[in-house]
């Protein structure tokens, strides 16, 4: 199970989130506990508020809890993963709101918690400090418990070739680095599991390096952003010793060479990225219009249904109106004595009344209609803006690397 999460701000956001329906298929509150409030955005706000007396200004710390596809798990190992993260993040008897999420074929039940991060009794934040590593160590121990298979990045969470990505990960790739502690880690990892210098270079390739030849420093590794780093330093071994296990380094393609078929390498993913951003736009964006030919056709079926209990309610208290007058010699004696004019008059007033009320609750179903096309068509704009942002984005990264690739994207492998 994938756990990640972070502190925040922006409750009202949040809520607005977690509540989505658009988004999701089903969505259920499972928990809104130690809250005055029995909502997600009334107990965000409760959050909030207990903050502004702090200098926190990331009051909420949001988790989210991906079990691995076709993983079927119940509320209750849900549940106890929960207490297992609440514990290692120190967050034990914080108020909490959980939220279920079901988002069809494509990803199974997932779950959101949400904690407040305000000791109400100090009135200050509790610290959160290493969250991140305490997050992997209890998504392994899930994995292992369910006897799932662990996910590589959970063994080494920088195991991976940034040309295996989704645009999810790249975006979250592009939004982080690696720091030294980390590269250091991949390096000497690979080092340690290889027996070739066919197999370092392949274990590099997994890590996002790629072997070469330098210019002064000899043995060299670079990145798909084409940051160079001496072998020898890094791994901390002599340069001989490095030469006795790969070779020489006169085998291996200069560092130039490297550099511009790395960048080619990632132009083409990030081309086929688009081709694939390009599906998914047109499919969300028939979705939305088939969701909006089915809000067209239930509002017109319930508008025709209000209209007709309109006109049926209306003809009926004509009916009422007009039962008042009584008939013969009654109605008659009720003309001389000033009753029919007195029933005529409260007659032709109350239908006013009636007529004025109708007007209102048929304005009013008009507006709560237009209301529902409003917040479809945001959603919508909403959805376009993001993919415009997105194909900005790739179109932008995608030049820089082909620019850096030069005339001939061509690699010396």
């Amino acid at each position: 199970m994938i756990l990640h999460g972070n502190a925040r701000g922006g409750g009202r956001d949040l809520a607005i989130h977690l509540m989505r329906t658009d988004e999701n298929e089903h969505v259920e509150v499972h928990e809104v506990s130690g809250f005055i409030a029995e909502d997600v955005p009334g107990a965000f706000k409760e959050i909030e508020a207990l903050s502004a007396g702090t200098h926190c200004r990331k009051p909420l710390f949001s988790l989210s809890l991906s079990p691995p596809k076709g993983a079927n798990v119940t509320a209750a190992q849900f549940e106890k993963a929960i207490s297992k993260a609440e514990e290692a993040l120190g967050l034990c008897g914080q108020p909490r709101v959980i939220v279920f999420h079901e988002k069809g074929d494509h990803r199974d039940r997932h779950c959101h918690v949400v904690w407040s991060r305000i000791d109400g009794e100090a009135m200050k934040a509790i610290p959160m400090p290493f969250n991140r590593l305490r997050m992997r160590d209890i998504s392994r121990e899930l994995f292992i418990e369910h006897q799932w298979q662990v996910p590589q990045g959970l063994i080494d969470r920088n195991a991976r070739n940034p040309l295996n990505f989704t645009f999810e990960q790249y975006q979250q790739a592009r939004r982080s680095g690696r720091d030294a502690k980390q590269i250091k880690a991949d390096l000497q990892n690979a080092w340690a599991v290889s027996d070739s210098c066919e197999a370092f270079k392949h274990a590099l390739e997994e890590k996002g390096f790629r072997l070469a030849r330098g210019d002064r420093r000899g043995f060299v590794v670079t990145d798909h952003l084409g940051e160079v780093y001496s072998l020898p330093r890094w791994l901390g071994v002599k340069t001989r010793n490095v030469r006795e296990w790969l070779g020489s380094e006169r085998e291996l393609p200069d560092l130039e060479s490297v550099q511009r078929g790395f960048a080619a390498d990632m132009a083409l993913k990030l081309e086929s990225l688009q081709g694939e951003l390009v599906d998914e736009r047109s499919s969300r964006k028939q979705s939305f219009q088939d969701a909006r030919s089915r809000l067209i056709a239930t509002q017109r079926t319930e508008r025709k249904q209000a209209f007709e209990a309109l006109k049926t309610r209306r003809l009926e208290e004509s009916r009422q109106r007009q039962a008042r007058f009584r008939r013969g010699l009654k109605g008659l004696w009720d003309f001389v004595r000033g009753e029919t004019s007195r029933i005529k008059k409260q007659n032709e007033a109350e239908a006013l009344r009636c007529q004025a009320r109708d007007k209102a609750e048929k304005e009013a179903f008009i507006r709560r209609q237009k209301t529902q096309r409003r917040l479809l068509a945001q959603r919508t704009q909403t959805f376009r803006q993001r993919y415009a942002e997105r194909f900005k984005q790739l179109a932008e990264d995608r030049a820089h690397f082909a620019s850096r690739a030069g005339p001939s994207p061509s690699l010396e492998r």
